[in-house]
């Protein structure tokens, strides 16, 4: 059951979820539309005149329309015939005066979103015969209200009822229990280790949208949870995997292609995973996480294991130009309070950065994914254990270190190769991978200073707006990074434009010596 307003239905995130629920013919759907004609600035009719119950017929809706939104009867009549429709969601038109009973501001938005006042309270006691001072409850209206014994009653049989399964089908209601508990299954951490070993075995160089792909086909026999999907970019977000199933229409699956409806997408994924027993997840572009903000903040607020696969994550995707090439939005996702963002750089990160968001039960995680091949790097078992804190020593300098080099995803490499460089004219350089800034926030003060020692000089190096990252460099650091938007070329023409070469590293590097 859910209650719309008429601002409801101007937002376009209307449209998005009421046009699916239709297709998928959610018949246990029931909208109650409070039709009192008034927004926050006055009278609808100047901004909202569309006729919503054809609408919602267009939808494939059952719509239900006239009710009188002050009788009870009249309601519960609609609800019981929209119970009685299995196949389509209903829409209760209800029609009401806004502010009912208060006798000067009735039917105006003065009762939209602001007090009564005292005057028109003490006027609307007598207008409606109430005698009560304020906050007392007549008894008989509290009793009338009082629905713990009917709500103890109704899970005291639902109980008994799930006692009885459990006695005849133990292991289903064992995984039941599980996954409404949001628990992982018992062989979880071992699964996803093998995993993590298969792939730094393996050592392949591929985008970290297709390392995603390799982590969730592998994750999935694990986690019958799973339920994926995309905004229309099932090719692209490579967010499928062998044996899933697409949802069309009304047949029920594990994947489901949303259209292109980012904002959508997000929110119903915030809808599963409050109901419980599933994990989303969902992929569109990174630029396009814009259109779903409201619904990525608040998988965060709410506190919902929810994971967004974002992919053609910087100027690397090339020619689809600046509309398309993200750069300050893996730094705005970064600070979303509670969600953890991670951009890895090869399969090992990726697949590190998956299992991380599987096992983060109180928050959202945003993986950010690059279109183009990122070369894999070898790592000990140190190392492999230390990527889930979010930031690590990828590679030791040559000698003592003269200076840290800083860096996430495709920039990794360059870090790599900048080091290199440094070392052969005597510069000795540490390179950190930092794939999640809030995983190594909330490491210890003695780890992070074990990464990054006090003293040393900083760089960091990341295809996107510099700001976030003085933080780790300080205001002596450089950071190469973009602050202005991107153009339409070549992915490798684009990077030597903006100056991510391991020559422009090198030299940011000689800076803050």
């Amino acid at each position: 059951y859910t209650f719309l307003g008429d601002g409801c239905l101007m937002e376009g995130i209307s449209h998005e979820a009421c046009a699916l629920a239709g297709t998928w013919g959610l018949g246990k759907l029931t909208a109650f539309w409070d039709d009192n004609g008034i927004s926050i600035d006055g009278h609808v009719e100047g901004w909202f005149t569309d006729d919503t119950p054809k609408r919602f017929e267009a939808y494939g809706w059952q719509v239900i329309a006239n009710v009188n939104g002050h009788d009870p009867e009249a309601i519960h009549a609609a609800i019981n015939k929209a119970k009685a429709e299995t196949s389509r969601p209903t829409l209760i038109c209800c029609k009401t005066r806004i502010g009912l009973g208060a006798p000067t501001k009735v039917g105006t938005h003065d009762v939209h979103g602001a007090p009564l006042g005292d005057a028109e309270i003490a006027a609307a006691r007598p207008h409606m015969g109430w005698v009560f001072p304020p906050f007392e409850i007549p008894q008989e209206v509290y009793e009338a209200w009082d629905a713990k014994k009917k709500g103890a009653a109704a899970e005291a049989d639902w109980r008994h009822k799930f006692d009885r399964y459990a006695k005849a089908h133990p292991d289903l209601a064992a995984e039941f229990t599980r996954r409404m508990a949001g628990e992982l299954p018992a062989d979880w951490a071992a699964h996803a280790q093998k995993a993590i070993a298969a792939v730094n075995e393996k050592g392949e160089t591929v985008a970290t949208r297709k390392a995603s792909q390799i982590a969730i086909k592998a994750l999935a026999p694990a986690l019958p949870e799973f339920v994926g999907g995309s905004a229309d970019l099932t090719g692209s977000n490579l967010t499928n995997w062998t044996g899933c199933k697409h949802v069309s229409g009304r047949t029920p699956g594990n994947y489901i292609s949303y259209g292109v409806r980012e904002f959508g997408m997000s929110h119903i994924m915030n809808g599963m995973a409050l109901h419980g027993g599933i994990l989303p997840f969902g992929g569109t572009f990174l630029m396009f996480s814009e259109y779903a903000r409201n619904a990525l903040r608040m998988s965060a607020l709410m506190k919902q294991r929810v994971i967004y696969v974002f992919t053609h994550d910087s100027i690397g995707l090339g020619e689809d130009g600046p509309t398309h090439q993200p750069v300050e939005q893996t730094a705005t996702l970064r600070m979303i309070p509670n969600m953890d963002v991670w951009r890895p750089c090869d399969t090992v990160e990726t697949m590190v950065a998956w299992t991380q968001a599987v096992e983060k039960r109180d928050g959202p995680s945003a993986l950010c994914l690059s279109r183009q091949n990122l070369p894999f790097v070898k790592r000990d078992a140190a190392q492999l254990a230390n990527i889930a804190r979010g930031g690590y020593v990828l590679a030791e300098a040559d000698g003592k270190a003269q200076a840290v080099i800083i860096a996430t995803g495709s920039e990794v490499d360059l870090a790599i190769k900048a080091q290199a460089a440094l070392a052969q004219e005597g510069v000795a350089v540490r390179v950190v991978s930092m794939p999640n800034t809030s995983a190594f926030d909330r490491q210890e003060a003695a780890y992070k200073a074990s990464v990054l020692p006090k003293g040393l000089p900083r760089v960091a190096v990341e295809a996107g707006v510099t700001g976030g990252w003085y933080k780790y460099v300080g205001l002596e650091g450089a950071v190469v990074g973009l602050d202005r938007f991107g153009e339409s070329a070549p992915a490798g023409v684009l990077f030597k434009e903006f100056g991510f070469t391991a020559e422009n590293v090198a030299k940011a590097v000689k800076s803050v010596l």
